[in-house]
């Protein structure tokens, strides 16, 4: 039948038309992988919790709340955010103790672990859009150009969404020799883009890939996925654990809050820094997005809090994303990590740290941003680091 065919020149005219950045759905042998995943049911990856995606109040709730004039103004800084003015320096040298972490912004960060460099979620755009004239635009700028940071063994991709997912940073890194390593079917869109199959590490929940000396785990976490507007729920998500001789470090992706960070630590940690999404949260997804205070149990739950262990936080800071104020996530994640008697590092947008060394701890964001009300009622008594593992943690008016 003319015009209906998989291949029709209609359907060849509506492919032509649609935007780059969508990417391309996984097809072939990477689509049979896909469908003999044991994590992929009823034609789409599924939670290892059940989490709702869609706003569980009304659009109009939500509109109201999103759009009243008092609440935009908290969601910006009042200030230019004040971003580390040296990344390139610093970076130049060796990281002393073998393990330096610099985050860029949202949940871009680039670990350098016993002699590996690995960027995480790398979004140097200057919207996370599919259009570059429309959404979300940075409200800092990046803390040094792509090419600045020097060599990257490795880009780590935690999910296929546009604040983490970037098309100019991948086509710019598609002309260098990095590997990447990305969730099951993620590598669709980097092929369409321009990354070589053989750079690619496609991995599923519980797949490992070794470079160089570290192991790279794709390990589970509760979100979803997609790019366009009729996405077919083919790409999964993941939060990532990375192993080196000496040290370990996880990355969390998007997630809500879920049971098994817990055999996620048993199985990866103890590791030396966890870097948590505690951003972009909202009672409109409580289940696929973490608060500070939940942020900080994952943390503990990971064993990250074990032989000194650090929590990045990460997901925040740089696009406005969600109904809450823009300083909310670092001044609650402070709170909630001081509540657990957690070492937390606060940097600012491209200052290095290296977790053996001094932690930054400043509350920069304050200078630039309107006095935040404290999240939750403070315990009788403040928890040990062990108890706080067991749930204790007082979460009653966390939103």
């Amino acid at each position: 039948m003319t015009g209906t065919g998989s291949d029709s020149p209609l359907r060849a005219r509506v492919r032509a038309l649609r935007p780059e950045s969508f990417g391309a759905e996984p097809t072939g042998e990477r689509l049979a992988r896909i469908r003999r995943s044991p994590h992929f049911a009823d034609g789409v990856f599924q939670n290892p919790e059940q989490a709702r995606r869609s706003p569980s109040g009304s659009a109009t709730d939500f509109a109201r709340i999103y759009f009243e004039k008092e609440a935009r103004a908290r969601r910006s800084p009042a200030g230019l955010i004040p971003v580390h003015p040296t990344t390139v320096a610093d970076l130049s040298r060796p990281a002393a103790s073998g393990l330096r972490i610099t985050w860029l912004g949202h949940s871009s960060v680039l670990a350098e672990v016993d002699g590996i460099r690995i960027l995480f979620d790398p979004v140097w755009g200057e919207r996370c859009s599919p259009f570059a004239f429309a959404g979300p635009k940075r409200l800092h700028p990046v803390p040094a150009p792509l090419a600045a940071l020097g060599p990257v063994d490795v880009v780590v991709i935690s999910h296929d969404h546009y604040d983490h997912l970037d098309l100019p940073t991948i086509k710019a890194l598609a002309g260098t020799d990095t590997l990447f390593a990305v969730p099951l079917g993620v590598g669709a869109h980097l092929e369409h883009w321009g990354v070589p199959a053989s750079r690619l590490r496609e991995l599923d929940w519980h797949e490992s890939t070794e470079i160089g000396d570290l192991t790279l785990t794709a390990t589970p976490a509760r979100h979803f996925c997609g790019r366009g507007l009729r996405n077919q729920q083919h790409t999964l998500w993941a939060s990532w654990s990375v192993r080196g001789p000496r040290h370990r470090v996880f990355h969390s992706g998007d997630t809500g809050y879920f049971r098994g960070f817990e055999d996620i630590g048993a199985a990866h940690g103890p590791f030396d820094v966890t870097m948590i999404q505690i951003g972009a949260y909202s009672d409109f997804w409580p289940a696929i997005h973490m608060t500070p205070a939940e942020g900080v149990r994952a943390h503990l739950d990971l064993q990250g809090g074990r032989a000194g262990g650090v929590l990045l936080p990460i997901h925040w800071g740089t696009f406005n994303l969600a109904p809450h104020a823009w300083a909310e996530p670092g001044e609650w994640t402070k709170d909630a990590a001081e509540e657990a008697g957690q070492a937390v590092a606060l940097p600012r947008p491209g200052e290095p740290f290296e977790p053996a060394g001094k932690l930054p701890a400043e509350a920069w964001w304050r200078g630039v941003s309107q006095p935040i009300a404290r999240p939750w009622r403070r315990p009788k008594q403040t928890p040990t680091p062990a108890e706080t593992s067991e749930r204790d943690l007082d979460l009653a008016g966390d939103r």
